[in-house]
This record gives C-alpha cells, structure tokens and sequence, in this order.
C-alpha cells in the first residue's frame, strides 16, 4: 500500500526530476479545510495509481518558496509534473472523478498491467 510522501524544499528537485513516473504534488495546510477534505482522495490516488505515479504532499506553511516557485495562490493544489515538468493543475477540493478528470492522470499515466 502506497501513502504520499511529504516534499520540502531541500528535496523536491530530486524527487520530481528523479521520478521514472509522473508525480502529482499536494500543495496544502494543516489549517485548511479543503485541503483535509481533499487528502482521503489524494491517499486514494496513491494507492490506486502505486508504482505509475509518486504522489507527494507539500506543506505551503513549510516550503513557502515552492508556492512561490509554481504560483500557488489558492489550496488545495493539486499539480501533476512530468519529466520534472508541471502538465496540469487542479485547484480546491473535487471528488476523485473529477480530479483524475482535471489532471487528465489517464492520459498522462501509465495504465496498470493486467493481473495474471
């Protein structure tokens, strides 16, 4: 079972240029009520995308610069990055439909294998 993993400042570059798979960055505060609305989807994204798509969890309150860096202005905000580039953007909190919907993630990720 896949969880998000928190991203700070110090690492983010790494990890998101580093990813082989896209990765979708929850920018979010502990104060926002959206955002806590929003985080049982994002957990049920890691899991269900687990192995096709690292999924991480930015506290703007802790890593202001990265707000900064890609215009955060309202949260929860949900950017999906690509080959270390960011491809889509959700703002505010949706159902998993329509987040995976406003991400394009079955476009931009790739399918499960089948089960054998």
């Amino acid at each position: 079972m896949s969880h998000p993993i928190e991203l700070t400042e110090a690492g983010f570059d790494e990890i998101v240029r580093g990813a082989e798979t896209p990765v979708l960055v929850d920018f979010w505060a502990a104060w926002c009520g959206p955002c806590r609305a929003v985080a049982p989807v994002i957990e049920q994204l890691a899991e269900e995308y687990d192995g096709r798509l690292v999924v991480g969890k930015v506290d703007v309150d802790a890593n202001p610069g990265l707000s900064r860096r890609f215009g955060v202005a309202g949260i929860p905000a949900i950017l999906l990055f690509k080959d270390g580039e960011p491809v889509a953007t959700a703002v505010g909190a949706r159902p998993k439909a329509a987040l995976v919907q406003a991400l394009a993630l079955d476009t931009h990720v790739a399918p499960a294998a089948p089960v054998a």
